[in-house]
């Protein structure tokens, strides 16, 4: 059985929630099940039961801070399995990929994971879903005419990321 814990941790982007599991095998280990800002869509919200353990995400906080900081380009979390459908899973896993610095369309994920055409709303909808804002670098997407859309942290927040990263411009995967 998995227990449930978080911690907040102050960020540019305000207070980030953390969720995770904490591991059975007490090694204070925890795979990180959602990163989520204010405000944000679709984000989570701590839950009764849940337990609050700053010290299980000492690692991911620090990690977080070395991107921030700029002096990081890419994260090393241990992520909960299990998550999300597995439509969803392969789009999250094409995020996974993009280089720091980078951004791709909505359409060329969509062609990566099968589902050109109508499919990339269907890629949209996966990518609004991801419950792991900036470890799972959603923020790297973008319209295929180069304009910011859609981020359930905010525009403004996917502005700011892309700019930590300096990824102002499109680059081809």
């Amino acid at each position: 059985m998995t227990t449930t814990v978080y911690a907040r941790v102050e960020s540019p982007l305000g207070e980030l929630l953390l969720v995770g599991e904490a591991t059975a095998d007490g090694t204070g280990g925890v795979r990180l099940r959602s990163l989520s800002v204010p405000g944000q869509k679709g984000g989570v919200a701590v839950q009764d039961g849940w337990r609050y353990a700053p010290e299980a995400f000492t690692d991911v906080a620090r990690q977080l801070e070395a991107y921030f900081a700029g002096h990081s380009t890419r994260f090393d979390v241990p992520l909960a399995e299990g998550v999300g459908t597995e439509f969803q899973r392969r789009v999250w896993a094409v995020l996974e990929s993009i280089p720091y610095g980078s951004t791709v369309s909505y359409g060329e994920i969509a062609a990566q994971v099968g589902a050109s055409g109508a499919g990339v709303r269907a890629v949209g909808t996966a990518i609004g879903r991801n419950p792991l804002l900036v470890v799972r670098p959603c923020h790297r997407v973008i319209g295929a005419d180069g304009a910011l859309r859609g981020y359930a942290g905010g525009l403004e927040r996917k502005k700011l990321l892309l700019g930590i990263e300096g990824g102002a411009g499109r680059s081809e995967p």
